[in-house]
C-alpha cells in the first residue's frame, strides 16, 4: 500500500546535497512512497529536435534535479538505511547526449571536435522496448542513477560523484524492480534524495548519459543496525553487488572486491583466501560508470553461484 506521495517542485527538489536543507516529507521505517523524479537536467517537457534547449525546473542546473530529502523518522549516523525498489515506471519520452564535455576520454576519443551527439527516445514500458528517432531499438531496464544521503560535511555537495557512504550518483544499471540499495546513514533522518531516471544504460555508462528520463518510482524504507557489508551493496535479481568508488581505478577495484569477500566469507562460511579463490569463478567484476569524476566498480555474485547447502 502506498502510504505518501511526492512530486517534483521548485519546493521539492534539489540539485546539491546538503545536510541543512529541510525535509520535504517526512515517513516512518516501513513506509511505501511513490516518487515522481524529473530527468536529470530538471527538463519541464521533452525536446522536440535532437538538442532542444528546454525549459528546466532548477534553471541554474548546477546538478541532478532530485526529489527530496526525505526524512526517514529514527534513522541515525552508523546505522543502514535499506531502500527496497517495488517499481520503476519511466515516462515515454527520454534523451541520451554524447561528446558535449571538453574531457579527457572524449579528447582521446576524437570526438569532442564534431560536437554532441544526440539521441531521442520513445520508450514503451509495457512492451520493455524504447526506440530512437534514428530507428534503433533496445530494451529497456529502468532504474534511479541518483540515490544518496547528504554528506555530514556542513555545505553544499555535489550530486554528481558518488561516494562510500551516502552514495549519490551510482549509477548502477543492475538496481533494477526488486532490488534493495544498502546505503550507510550519514546524518539524523538519512535525508534520501533520489532522481537521475534511467529507461537502459549499458555499464560504464560510457557516453556520460544512459536514456535520461523521468521516473516514477515505488520504494519502501527499512532501518538495520548493522549489515555485513559496511559500505554501499545491494541486493538485486541479478545476485548480490558490492561498490567501490575512487579516483584511481585500482583503489575502486579493491573495494569492491573486497566488500564482496567480505560478504562471502560470512555468507557462505569461507576463509577470505577461499572466498577469493570462489570470486575468480563465481563473481563478475563491472566498471559502473567512468564519468561521474571518479571511477565506479561493482563486484556481483550471481545467482548462478550457491552455497550448495
Amino acid at each position: 500500500m502506498i502510504e505518501h506521495e511526492l512530486v517534483p517542485t521548485e519546493a521539492t527538489t534539489t540539485d546539491v546535497f546538503d545536510a541543512s536543507k529541510s525535509a520535504v516529507l517526512s515517513v516512518e521505517p516501513g513506509s511505501t512512497v511513490k516518487v515522481r523524479s524529473l530527468d536529470a537536467s530538471g527538463s519541464l517537457r521533452p525536446q522536440l529536435y535532437p538538442g532542444e534547449k528546454v525549459p528546466y525546473l532548477l534553471p541554474a542546473r548546477r546538478g541532478h534535479c532530485l526529489t527530496g530529502p526525505i526524512e526517514v523518522r529514527g534513522a541515525m549516523p552508523g546505522s543502514v538505511l535499506a531502500i527496497h525498489f517495488d517499481e520503476l515506471i519511466p515516462d515515454a519520452w527520454g534523451w541520451t547526449v554524447a561528446g558535449a564535455l571538453d574531457n579527457h576520454l572524449n579528447q582521446s576519443l576524437d570526438v569532442f571536435k564534431d560536437g554532441p551527439g544526440w539521441i531521442l527516445w520513445t520508450i514503451d514500458h509495457d512492451s520493455g522496448i524504447a526506440t530512437s528517432d534514428k530507428g534503433f531499438t533496445t530494451p529497456i531496464a529502468p532504474f534511479l542513477g541518483v540515490v544518496g544521503l547528504p554528506p555530514a560535511e556542513a555545505g553544499e555537495h555535489s550530486t554528481i560523484p558518488p561516494r562510500t557512504v551516502g552514495g549519490g550518483n551510482i549509477d548502477c544499471r543492475e538496481l533494477v524492480a526488486g532490488s534493495t540499495l544498502y546505503l550507510p546513514i550519514t546524518v539524523e533522518g538519512a535525508m534520501v534524495c533520489l532522481g537521475d531516471g534511467h529507461a537502459a544504460q549499458g555499464d560504464g555508462e560510457v557516453g556520460g548519459t544512459a536514456i535520461e528520463c523521468p521516473m516514477t518510482t515505488v520504494v519502501r524504507f527499512e532501518l538495520l543496525e548493522e549489515t555485513i557489508v559496511k559500505g554501499v551493496h545491494a541486493t538485486t535479481p541479478a545476485g548480490f553487488v558490492t561498490f567501490g568508488f575512487n579516483s584511481d581505478l585500482n583503489v575502486a577495484t579493491t573495494q569492491a572486491l573486497d566488500a564482496m569477500l567480505a560478504w562471502m566469507t560470512v555468507k557462505l562460511g569461507l576463509s577470505k583466501v577461499d572466498a577469493l579463490a570462489l570470486a575468480s569463478v563465481g563473481v563478475d567484476l563491472r566498471i559502473t560508470q567512468i564519468a561521474n569524476q571518479t571511477w565506479g566498480v561493482h563486484a556481483l555474485l550471481s545467482q548462478r553461484t550457491s552455497a550448495g547447502r
